[in-house]
């Protein structure tokens, strides 16, 4: 393949260390270049020669920068991206780092772990980003047009077996019960990094077709989790490509429950919080198409509770009453004879009355609102207490919206209390929401008792 010269021709370093580091010749690096290349039906010939030019700078066309960063990672036991090997071109700017829905297995391994390692790093790009709604719904486009990846087996690297896939799947496990009961503050540095130095060895070993479909899936969950608490810690723009990938690798899973999974429960809840109605309904519609017949009647309720919720926003009584009451109907249809995958075993009366509390208080109908979040109180046990949390604001919201102002403070305050035993910015964007909600109210003593308890707590 011709070569184009890297930016003054300087001598690409990174490749360099690495090579030094795998312990490997230029002669053997050439070599394994061109094995892994034709594993992907590429006929290459490069040699030691080929090798040293790239060390002088020289970068080769097409897919030949992926495929070399293939076969390195494949003799270190980790993933490793064209941006570690010196040769992005251009082509892999921080500002679009998670964002793209690869059109490979293998760009998207190479996407996922550069986020990894980008979050580890803890660059400005990403804790700062902001959201574009387009990149939010182009993706559920690609992921609905997709077809199923044909083949995600890897034949060089470390074995991965299921026991490996196992130990993501526990894992995943205590992080979310930990993540429930505490909030993401305290959670989420453990996940990136157990991500970024453990799970991206995984993706960069060898696996069996079997095994490495049930990789994906595992790995795709974690990396929604991963992007939920970004979500709690303030950092949406990040969430958004956390929530990309994961869409991406539910599709090398083969799973398109869990893809519709993402899409409902992940972008769409997403682009709520940023006000983007008319998204929450396209997100919620994409995964109702995008997985029909292939989920439970739970994860059917789901996705219809995430449309009502788009709905709402949008002040459609009409069509928000329609969805809710098809969530309602799928809900009353899971049996628990039938098994659930676990992603969505959580799902359960409280978990839709928490969302139906949402469509009630958009909608103004505060009495509705009440009953429903009361419901969901109920439900959650003490573990989720950051979703009780959130219910005791909706419930509040409720209240206030009834005029009942001094009950409705009484509650807002019990739901402070509990944020103060959490890590969690999303619970205290709904006690922000809450506040201001009070300022008509101003001039009313439990009013200002609660402000001065807040602002004493934030002191």
């Amino acid at each position: 393949m011709a070569a184009r010269p890297l930016v003054a021709r300087q001598p690409n370093e990174r490749l360099q260390a690495l090579i030094q580091e795998a312990g490997c010749s230029n002669a053997g690096l050439a070599r394994r270049v061109n094995m892994c290349g034709a594993e992907h039906g590429l006929d290459l010939r490069y040699d030691k020669t080929s090798v040293a030019r790239w060390l002088r700078g020289q970068q080769p066309r097409g897919r030949a920068p992926g495929i070399i960063a293939e076969a390195i990672g494949r003799k270190l036991g980790r993933a490793v991206t064209i941006d570690d090997i010196g040769m992005a071109g251009g082509r892999n700017l921080a500002s679009g780092v998670g964002l793209q829905f690869s059109p490979t297995v293998l760009g998207a391994i190479e996407q996922v772990c550069e986020l990894w390692r980008s979050d580890v790093g803890r660059r400005d790009f990403l804790s700062g980003s902001t959201v574009a709604a387009s990149a939010l719904v182009e993706p559920s486009r690609d992921w609905l047009i997709s077809a199923t990846d044909t083949q995600v087996a890897r034949t060089a690297g470390a074995r991965v077996g299921r026991s490996d896939v196992a130990a993501v799947r526990a894992m995943t496990e205590s992080l979310v019960q930990l993540d429930r009961q505490y909030g993401s503050g305290h959670v989420r540095p453990v996940v990136v990094h157990y991500l970024n130095s453990v799970v991206s060895g995984l993706l960069a070993g060898a696996y069996r077709e079997a095994v490495g479909r049930e990789l994906f899936a595992a790995v795709a969950r974690l990396t929604e989790l991963a992007g939920y608490m970004a979500v709690d810690t303030g950092q949406a723009g990040l969430a958004q490509r956390y929530y990309i990938q994961a869409l991406r690798l539910a599709q090398a899973a083969g799973d398109r429950g869990y893809g519709g999974y993402v899409l409902a429960a992940s972008m769409s809840h997403l682009a709520a919080q940023l006000g983007n109605p008319r998204e929450i309904a396209q997100l919620a519609r994409a995964a109702q198409e995008g997985a029909r017949g292939r989920v439970t009647p739970r994860a059917e309720a789901m996705f219809h509770a995430a449309e009502a919720r788009g709905h709402a926003l949008l002040r459609d009584a009409r069509s928000t009453h329609t969805a809710a009451a098809r969530a309602q109907a799928a809900l009353d249809r899971a049996d628990s004879a039938v098994e659930d995958p676990v992603w969505i075993r959580h799902f359960d009366g409280a978990y839709l009355a928490d969302e139906l509390a949402h469509c009630h208080r958009d909608l103004g109908h505060a009495d509705a609102a009440a009953r429903a979040a009361q419901d969901s109180l109920d439900g959650h046990p003490e573990s989720r207490a950051r979703r009780r949390a959130i219910g005791l604001v909706l419930l509040a919201t409720a209240q206030l919206q009834q005029r009942e102002v001094e009950q409705a403070c009484h509650t807002g305050t019990r739901a402070m209390e509990l944020l103060g035993t959490l890590r969690s910015d999303r619970g205290s964007e709904y006690l922000d929401d809450f506040q201001g909600r009070l300022a008509p109210f101003h001039d009313q003593r439990a009013v200002r008792e609660f402000g001065a308890r807040r602002q004493e707590r934030a002191a």
